[in-house]
């Protein structure tokens, strides 16, 4: 494992209040050194990222994608969807439990575990199911999956419409010190009818539900892939109640409406679906004031037969990782959201969700793991799908010039993905300024 050395980039860290031009060292894969102006560069040969005009930042948390395996590996399987995810930057992710078998029992998580172990490019961190086979009929094992380190419970993309199951879901998810993430969809609801308010009533119903049982249990609920503005407003107003509730919400619904819907057909299908320009803004807003907590990409690769069907009849889902972040940096270039903000919710927000157990995420603090992210916030690009490293390549995004690129994703101090472009030298001399370690908020 060679030393590296990013040179000269602007260093963010949420975290830690950090916002400076620096240098960044990394030995024995973990980060060693911060260092200011005219610093002496530690004896030893070092691999060198020259990030001038670039931000290097704590690698990206997903806590919230779709890997396929075991069951759908003509969709995804673990090796590429993680090496999709270090190209977009992202150096942790939480794989939820849709696959088949789905991931109810000790077997099934230490398969995924070992799986990533053994062919994953970045840290892939399991979530299991509530409920045995994703049913909603009864609790799955929850403290034997606990055991197994699964970082949460969920039957995402079914809604646990038993709300005497869920109340005692969440009892043992609290003993059990985990959070439960719940798909919010009433499909009683939203098999009927067709109208947006029949479609933001199914994600609300839900939503307010949860409230009410996390109130009564005190146990923590984190709503997926939020979408309505009512849904910003329950949540909003739980947690002026100190209610035990995070939440999500994912690129595209950050930057996208329904009204691309006619021109895309099934590439712009999603669950919950893509909503009205009033709906993205307030999600917008969500994100500005605290009530949405994270960006989860919600990752769902799907094959060329899953999409090219009747609307109706279709795979929900976008492909998503390898162009997360441009796609928000949209925002951030368009003034609506703050460049520290972004990357907050994509690195030490959802790193607070996730167990201390799994180690220090989220963060560039000298001592711990070496998960970086390297990006030139304004470099314009055109997305191709036919060089996406997913087989996923569903994205109403195709042929999109984007502005914002990862260049670099450091994973325990290796270099998982490098663009082409990066450019990599010897150290050189220079004048930077006001980078100096910081105290930990």
């Amino acid at each position: 494992m060679k030393p590296v050395l990013i040179k000269g980039g602007r260093i963010i860290d949420p975290d830690l209040n950090t916002d400076c031009l620096g240098n960044l060292f990394i030995t024995g894969g973990v980060i060693s050194e911060l260092t200011d102006t005219d610093s002496v560069t530690p004896n030893g040969s070092y691999e060198v990222i020259n990030a001038e005009g670039m931000i290097v930042c704590p690698g990206f948390v997903d806590f919230h994608c779709h890997l396929r395996q075991p069951g759908f590996e003509e969709k995804e399987t673990i090796a590429s969807g993680s090496r999709a995810a270090a190209k977009g930057g992202f150096t942790t992710i939480c794989c939820m439990p849709n696959t088949n078998p789905p991931l109810d029992s000790k077997e099934t998580i230490d398969y995924v575990k070992s799986i990533a172990a053994s062919e994953g490019h970045i840290r892939v961190l399991p979530i299991s199911c509530i409920t045995r086979g994703r049913k909603g009929e009864e609790l799955a094992d929850m403290e034997e999956l606990a055991e197994s380190n699964v970082i949460a419970f969920s039957d995402d993309g079914d809604t646990v419409m038993d709300s005497d199951l869920m109340r005692r879901a969440m009892e043992r998810s609290l003993a059990l010190g985990l959070p439960i993430s719940d798909h919010c969809e009433d499909k009683s609801i939203s098999r009927g009818i067709k109208t947006r308010e029949g479609a933001t009533a199914a994600e609300e119903n839900i939503v307010g539900r949860d409230i009410l049982l996390a109130q009564q249990t005190g146990a923590h609920i984190h709503i997926a892939h939020i979408s309505t503005r009512g849904s910003v407003e329950l949540i909003r107003r739980a947690k002026e109640q100190g209610i035990n509730i995070t939440t999500e919400a994912t690129p595209h619904h950050l930057t996208l409406t329904q009204d691309i819907v006619p021109e895309y057909g099934t590439m712009a299908k999603v669950n919950p679906p893509l909503r009205t320009q009033s709906d993205v803004a307030a999600l917008i807003g969500g994100l500005n004031d605290g009530t949405i907590d994270i960006i989860a990409t919600d990752h769902a690769p799907h094959t060329d037969k899953d999409k090219q069907k009747e609307f109706a009849a279709a795979a929900p889902g976008i492909s998503g990782f390898e162009t997360a972040l441009a796609s928000l940096m949209g925002l951030v270039h368009s003034g609506q959201i703050e460049l520290k903000t972004l990357i907050a919710k994509l690195t030490s927000e959802p790193a607070k969700i996730i167990s201390d157990r799994f180690g220090r995420l989220g963060t560039i603090e000298v001592g711990v793991s070496a998960d970086v992210t390297v990006f030139d916030p304004d470099l314009e690009w055109t997305v191709n799908t036919e060089y996406f490293f997913s087989k996923g390549k569903n994205t109403p995004l195709n042929g999109k010039k984007l502005k914002g690129k990862v260049i670099a994703t450091i994973y325990n101090g290796i270099i998982v993905y490098r663009d082409d472009s990066l450019l990599v030298g010897e150290v050189k001399t220079g004048s930077l300024r006001g980078c100096a370690p910081q105290k930990r908020r």
